[in-house]
């Protein structure tokens, strides 16, 4: 019986040896802590002076969408000067050919406001060295060509159609060049005679419609 015991004794002794030694063995850790795991790349924090690509409104990327508004001061000279042209011709030939008097007095304002505005570009033309057309070219000749073949009701109608369609496009043109022209004087020109065109679109608008109501009766 004394024998059993003893050997029991031994046995408990060496397993608390053991447990001893993996104890030790074993990372110190205070209460409560857990393992940490191993930090992934992502969750690294980023040096604050890392940079990336370049944005696009960064120097090295400029914003080509800004680049790519603006407009070319010399040719909207160039066009206006023989829309200009084409206008003053156009309307002595309403004075002329046409048979109401709303056209023909339609007509005679195109023939001074765009008289004017002419002018005034011609000088400022002058002043920014951009040479201007002293004659039409061949599509603004075949708009006058086409249209002094006409006359009567005839010639209205198509007179009004030309100008709500000539206006339109001048319209968009001088507002884009008022928007985000680069010539200061040029801007200004175009940001001072887009009120008279807008005008002139919205006269002709209103003889195309009286033109319609005429041809339904």
């Amino acid at each position: 019986m004394r024998r059993i015991l003893l050997n029991s004794l031994i046995c408990s002794s060496i397993g608390l040896l053991g447990a001893g030694a993996a104890l030790a063995q074993a990372p110190s850790q205070s209460p409560g802590q857990s393992p940490s795991a191993p930090q992934s790349p992502s969750s690294r924090p980023t040096s604050p002076n890392a940079t990336g690509p370049a944005g696009p409104g960064s120097a090295d990327n400029p914003d080509t969408a800004t680049m790519a508004r603006k407009v070319d001061d010399s040719k909207f000279v160039k066009d206006a000067a023989l829309g200009g042209m084409a206008e003053v011709e156009l309307g002595k030939l309403a004075t002329q050919k046409a048979s109401s008097d709303a056209v023909k007095q339609f007509g005679q304002k195109m023939v001074d406001d765009h008289s004017k505005a002419n002018d005034q570009l011609k000088e400022i033309a002058s002043k920014e060295n951009i040479s201007i057309p002293a004659s039409l070219d061949s599509k603004h000749q075949s708009r006058i060509e086409k249209l002094s073949k006409l006359s009567g009701p005839d010639f209205d109608k198509a007179y009004v159609k030309d100008q709500v369609k000539d206006h339109k496009k001048d319209v968009s043109q001088f507002k884009s060049e008022a928007e985000s022209g680069s010539n200061p004087n040029i801007k200004q020109f175009a940001s001072t005679t887009l009120p008279t065109l807008q005008e002139h679109l919205s006269m002709a608008q209103d003889l195309s419609k009286n033109e319609k109501k005429s041809s339904a009766k």
